[in-house]
């Protein structure tokens, strides 16, 4: 099975739409710097907080880039 497959599988059966190829792009991207920015385990709870806010992923993507230590 493939990821999107597996996406799109989980979220009828959550009872919402799945992600659009942008929107999944996104989200690890999100992801990403959740991780590499913090403990890794930061990733899946910033998407959970990704999905509950009603902010458009390319704001909390800024804020997630905000957040992140800059290198010295």
């Amino acid at each position: 099975m493939t990821r999107d497959e597996w996406i799109a599988q989980f979220a009828e059966r959550a009872g919402v739409p799945a992600p659009s190829a942008a929107e999944v792009e996104a989200l690890l991207a999100l992801a990403a710097v959740a991780a590499h920015s913090s403990e890794r385990t930061a990733a899946p709870v910033a998407c959970w907080v990704a999905g509950r806010s009603e902010q458009p992923l390319e704001r909390l993507q800024a804020t997630a880039e905000e957040i992140a230590p800059t290198e010295s």
